[in-house]
């Protein structure tokens, strides 16, 4: 007897992410944040305040749809996606994105990207391939995703790379690699290696705050 064949297949369903949304009164720009793997949307929000300069700015942190428990606690956190179905997570991923800088509703208002670890990939994703272009990626402690690199056509806000001294994962010898291969697509690349590990630090929410008002003054 013939042994049967097990196919497998993307089924599109509807799912419900979780965003927080902090307006601000006369607000000149939307900063979008995304979390870092084991993280949630409080957390980013949190970086997100701590920004010198937010008070001016509507801030959004976008919590990845993938929720799981911290551990054997009863802490709920979430990442981005795994290597599983890569591609298709990517697509709703995005689109997912696009919703959530809709909710802020502002749309005469420039827009920033700002992700931590995992959330740098999203970051990234969301303001070259999202509906809309934003004029500014922080990326923090993360890498650029190597699909985007590799897409000739695809062109690239200014960014700003930074990780820590110590971080073991993003390193400075990969921050210089994403530089260099950004720069060489004529992007505008500002970088900083600040004292810590893979954390956020008081030192990048600094340089995150001088520039977005470097590129809002632009």
């Amino acid at each position: 007897m013939a042994a049967s064949t097990v196919k497998g297949f993307n089924i599109p369903t509807r799912i419900h992410g979780r965003v927080l949304v902090r307006e601000a009164k006369d607000a000149v720009a939307v900063l979008v944040g995304f979390h870092g793997y084991m993280e949630d949307a409080g957390i980013q929000m949190t970086r997100l305040e701590a920004l010198p300069a937010s008070e001016r700015l509507t801030l959004v942190s976008v919590q990845g749809l993938n929720r799981f428990y911290r551990g054997r606690s009863e802490d709920v956190v979430a990442g981005w996606m795994t290597r599983q179905d890569r591609e298709a997570i990517i697509e709703d991923n995005i689109e997912y994105c696009d919703r959530a800088v809709d909710l802020a509703a502002q749309p005469e208002l420039p827009v920033f990207m700002a992700g931590f670890s995992q959330g740098v990939a999203m970051a990234f994703r969301a303001a070259t391939r999202g509906r809309r272009r934003a004029i500014g990626v922080v990326a923090v402690g993360g890498d650029v995703p190597p699909e985007l690199l590799r897409d000739a056509a695809l062109t690239f806000p200014a960014v700003l790379l930074a990780t820590g001294e110590d971080d073991d994962w993003y390193t400075s010898t990969k921050l210089e690699a994403d530089a260099t291969a950004l720069r060489a697509r004529h992007t505008t690349v500002e970088t900083v290696v600040y004292r810590g590990g893979h954390e956020w630090t008081d030192d990048v929410s600094a340089a995150a705050s001088s520039f977005l008002g470097r590129h809002l003054t632009a």
